[in-house]
C-alpha cells in the first residue's frame, strides 16, 4: 500500500529502526538497486528483515505509525515510478528462505527463498510438479501472491496452503480449499470475508509427486532451453509485461502483429526476441517504459479492439 505525496520520517522514528535494524535499514533508497528492471526512485525506508519475528514488529510499527509500507521479494514484475515510494519498503529476499520437506511429497519455503531454488530441490529430492516455474524470475511469496505459471501450469496447481501474518500481527494457515486461484491472481475465498490483500505471506507448502531425478533433470534442461531461446537474456526486464487476453491469441503474439517489436522510447525498447518483453538497454527511466506501454496498449487496441492489461505491478510516485 502507498501513500500519496513526499513522507517526512521523524527523527525520532528514524532512531528507533535503526535502533532494532542498525544497517539493515537505509533512507532513501534507490528502488532501481532492487528490481530486474533496473529502475525506480528512491524509497522513504527500506529495511532488510531476517526472522518472522522482525516482520511481526514492523506490521505493528507501520501501523502505530500510520505509515505506508510494501513487501518487497526478488524485485520481478515490478515497475517503480521514478519519484519512487512512499513509506516503508520490506525486503524479504533471501533471509526468509528456508525450504525444506515435510513426509514424501511436501515441501514447505519461505517467502524469501528464490522460486528456482525452490524448483531445483524438488528435482534433486524426486518430487514433481513445480518445473513449470523453472526460470521463472523471484521468489516463492510473489510468486504465490501472483499465481505464477508458465508452461501450462500454474503455482495454483501445487499449492496445498499457505502460512499469512495478518495486519493484526496473527499468524494462520489457509489451507488451498479457502483460496481461490484465477490468473495471476490469488486471493481468498469470498465466503470465508477476509482482506488477503493486507496480509504477508511468510510460507508456502506445496504438494507433490514423486518422480525420479534424472527424468526430472533431463525435463528441466529441455524447458530452460526453450526459454532461452525464446526469452531476451542479458538485458533488464520485468518478465512478461502484459498478461495474455482471455481469449484469443497471447499478448506476445498480438504485440508483434500489431508491429510493436522494437518500438522504443530513450532506453527502453520492446524486445525484437519476444514482443511481450519491454526490456530496459541502458539507462532507462520508469516514463520511458510507460510511454511504451500506453503505446502498445493504444496500437494493439486500435488493431485488435483489445486492450492489453499490465501483468507486471507499476508502484510508487
Amino acid at each position: 500500500m502507498f501513500l500519496a505525496g513526499i513522507m517526512v520520517i521523524k527523527s525520532e522514528l528514524k532512531k528507533q529502526l535503526m535502533n532494532r535494524f542498525a544497517d539493515r535499514v537505509r533512507f532513501d533508497e534507490p528502488m532501481a538497486l532492487h528490481t530486474t528492471f533496473r529502475v525506480g526512485g528512491p524509497a522513504d525506508v527500506f529495511i532488510t528483515v531476517t526472522e518472522e519475528n522482525e516482520l511481526i514488529y514492523l506490521m505493528q510499527w507501520v501501523q502505530d505509525n500510520n505509515m505506508a509500507y510494501y513487501i518487497l521479494g526478488g524485485g520481478t514484475n515490478l515497475l517503480v515510478k521514478d519519484k519512487g515510494i512512499r513509506g516503508v519498503v520490506i525486503y524479504m529476499a533471501k533471509a526468509l528462505a528456508k525450504i525444506s520437506q515435510s513426509g514424501e511429497m511436501m515441501l514447505s519455503a519461505m517467502a524469501g527463498a528464490s522460486l528456482s531454488t525452490l524448483c531445483r530441490f524438488a528435482i534433486h529430492h524426486g518430487l514433481s510438479g513445480l518445473n513449470f516455474a523453472l526460470g521463472i524470475p523471484g521468489t516463492v511469496g510473489g510468486a504465490i501472491r501472483m499465481n505464477a505459471g508458465a508452461w501450462k501450469g500454474e503455482v495454483g496447481d501445487v499449492l496445498d496452503s499457505i502460512r499469512v501474518l495478518g495486519p493484526d500481527g496473527s499468524i494462520e494457515l489457509i489451507d488451498k480449499k479457502s483460496l481461490t486461484f484465477s490468473y495471476r491472481c490469488l486471493s481468498v475465498a469470498e465466503e470465508n470475508n477476509k482482506d488477503f490483500s493486507s496480509s504477508v505471506i511468510l510460507e508456502g507448502r506445496f504438494l507433490l509427486s514423486q518422480q525420479r531425478s534424472e527424468v526430472l533433470k533431463a525435463e528441466a534442461d529441455e524447458i530452460l532451453k526453450a526459454r532461452k531461446k525464446l526469452q531476451p537474456a542479458g538485458l533488464a526486464s520485468g518478465g512478461c509485461f502484459f498478461k495474455n487476453p482471455d481469449n484469443g491469441e497471447p499478448a506476445g503474439k498480438l504485440i508483434d502483429l500489431a508491429g510493436c517489436k522494437g518500438l522504443r522510447s530513450g532506453n527502453a525498447a520492446v524486445s525484437e526476441k519476444h514482443a511481450n518483453f519491454i526490456v530496459n538497454q541502458g539507462q532507462a527511466s520508469a516514463v520511458d517504459i510507460l510511454r511504451i506501454m500506453h503505446k502498445v496498449q493504444e496500437t494493439v487496441l486500435k488493431k485488435f479492439n483489445i486492450m492489453l492489461e499490465p501483468e507486471v505491478k507499476i508502484v510508487g510516485n
